[in-house]
């Protein structure tokens, strides 16, 4: 990747890592992680981490430093993948505005995020799951509820960060997470009791 490139020819010439750079490069595994999921190829996801690294640095001039940049980049990530062929906008994309006021749910956005336990019995049995049972449970979620997960419980965002980079209000942001987790929880005790049935 050209920032990598860049970067092992800075060190050999013993120059100056740039404000970017400093601020991208620890960023990269995630966006990479991210991009996999949502592309669901190596070399998709390559490119697009690629396009939007280039997007970034192009636009680095408008980014008011000292504010949330991994928010920032991670925004022009999801915004690039929509618009591209593949993008969300394309496949598997679901109507969720209305979430709240259908769930009943509009309760959740009177609670700050401190107040919400991340610890609870749907993300612990993910924890505990078999791998390829959860990527295999993750990959039916429809995109707006992976996106959401990901960001959360596998990139550790808060939910304002994970609300700019949807572009969606918090409360929508833990809807999501809340449906994601409960949909992962029911295809794992799912498969679970197939695995039960099948041994016995």
């Amino acid at each position: 990747m050209i920032l990598q490139q860049r970067k092992q020819t800075d060190r050999g010439s013993n120059a100056q890592t740039s404000p970017f750079e400093e601020l991208s490069l620890p960023l990269l595994p995630s966006l990479y992680n991210v991009a996999h999921w949502l592309t669901r190829s190596a070399a998709d996801a390559e490119d697009l981490v690629q396009e939007t690294l280039l997007k970034a640095l192009r636009g680095f001039a408008s980014f008011e430093m000292g504010t949330n940049f991994k928010a920032w980049i991670f925004r022009i990530l999801r915004n690039t993948y929509l618009t591209s062929q593949s993008g969300l906008a394309v496949k598997r994309t679901v109507a969720l505005e209305d979430e709240l006021k259908s769930d009943g749910d509009s309760s959740l956005c009177q609670y700050p995020e401190s107040a919400i336990d991340r610890q609870n019995p749907e993300v612990n049995l993910i924890n505990l799951g078999d791998r390829a049972a959860l990527q295999s449970a993750m990959e039916e979620l429809p995109s707006p509820l992976l996106e959401a997960i990901m960001l959360s419980d596998i990139e550790e965002m808060k939910y304002r960060e994970i609300a700019v980079v949807l572009e969606i209000p918090i409360g929508t942001v833990m809807s999501r997470i809340a449906r994601a987790r409960s949909s992962l929880r029911r295809a794992l005790i799912a498969q679970q009791s197939t695995i039960r049935k099948v041994r016995t």
